[in-house]
């Protein structure tokens, strides 16, 4: 009796420790439940290394600046880093803006950003090379803007007219150089307006000036506002004035300003530039990548008119310098 008493004892014993082995198991498991959950939790908020983003616009009434606000809360809200737009003078300040450190990410024209990476034109002799393309956005259209009753009906017209051209060494400067030398103008033809866009539709209705040169994404708030107490006119580029634009200068496009736009009675042939997005080399791969997703993967969160146009799959089209890794990375993804 008492051997049986031993052995049931012993039975019990050994019992109790394997359940107390299989609680252990158990509390480390949820531990490690818990431990993952946090982990989780934590690589939402991943470190990348900054804590702040800005990225460089252009002038309020401006098209970068408009997308600049969205593609900012998309950033803040994907990776966790505070993003915001800032007002700039647009292209080529932004470009030195990225250089000297004023912003980590910019809204600029394709042939802007090529003219900075080689040191050409405004970057005479002073190249940028501490920059890279995240992505193409979509067309921005050279408008040269005046209204209906002001007698201008083609580039000839210009001549001795006051004309706003954008800030000296700006892209719309550039673009509004461009077009008056393929229409055998100067800018010694005109009287030259340094205006930004909201100034020049201002000094238009209140008749200061003659006309504008406006490159942006159309519709742009600028016009937009002219237009809704003023009768406005876009001067067409002929397609002949328009090919021989691109084959001195093929960074250009054609386009066209469809009817309806600025209560135009119909479409307006046009000629047009890419917007994109540039950005510091020494962003981190990660980071870059996920900025890069957070436009692409979103678009549809995009209010403005030029959202429909901004599309993953033609993200690399048209960019003339060296893409960042980590939107090569983003880009390679999607598209193959």
């Amino acid at each position: 009796m008492k051997k049986n008493k031993l052995l049931l004892f012993m039975f019990l014993s050994v019992f109790a420790l394997i359940l107390a082995a299989c609680g252990g198991d158990d509390s480390s498991s949820d531990s490690n439940d818990t431990s993952s959950n946090g982990g989780d939790t934590a690589s939402d908020e991943k470190d990348y290394g900054v804590k702040f983003l800005s990225i460089l616009t252009g002038g309020t009434q401006g098209t970068y600046y408009a997308l600049g606000g969205t593609f900012a809360d998309l950033i803040s809200t994907e990776t966790g880093v505070k993003t915001t737009a800032e007002v700039s003078q647009a292209s080529a300040a932004n470009m030195t803006g990225l250089q000297e450190e004023k912003g980590e990410v910019a809204f600029v024209q394709t042939d802007i950003a090529f003219y900075a990476t080689e040191g050409k034109e405004m970057f005479e002799g002073k190249p940028i090379d501490t920059i890279s393309a995240l992505g193409a956005l979509y067309p921005e259209t050279i408008q040269l803007v005046t209204l209906a009753d002001s007698g201008i009906k083609s580039y000839e017209d210009l001549k001795g007219k006051k004309v706003s051209v954008g800030a000296p060494g700006s892209g719309t400067y550039a673009n509004a150089e461009q077009l008056l030398e393929i229409h055998g103008l100067t800018m010694d033809d005109i009287e030259a307006q340094n205006l930004d866009f909201g100034e020049s539709a201002d000094s238009i209705a209140s008749g200061q000036i003659d006309a504008a040169f406006i490159t942006a994404g159309y519709p742009t708030g600028a016009v937009e506002a002219l237009n809704a107490t003023n009768e406005v006119s876009i001067i067409p580029v002929s397609a002949e004035k328009a090919q021989e634009l691109i084959e001195k200068y093929p960074y250009y496009a054609v386009d066209t300003i469809p009817a309806g736009t600025y209560g135009l009675a119909e479409d307006v042939p046009a000629v047009s530039v890419l917007a994109m997005l540039a950005v510091n080399n020494d962003l981190s791969e990660d980071l870059v990548y996920a900025m890069t997703k957070a436009i692409y993967d979103n678009t549809d969160k995009i209010g403005h008119a030029k959202g429909a146009l901004i599309k993953a799959e033609t993200g690399l089209e048209g960019i003339g310098i060296d893409i960042h890794p980590g939107a090569q990375k983003y880009f390679d993804e999607v598209n193959n």
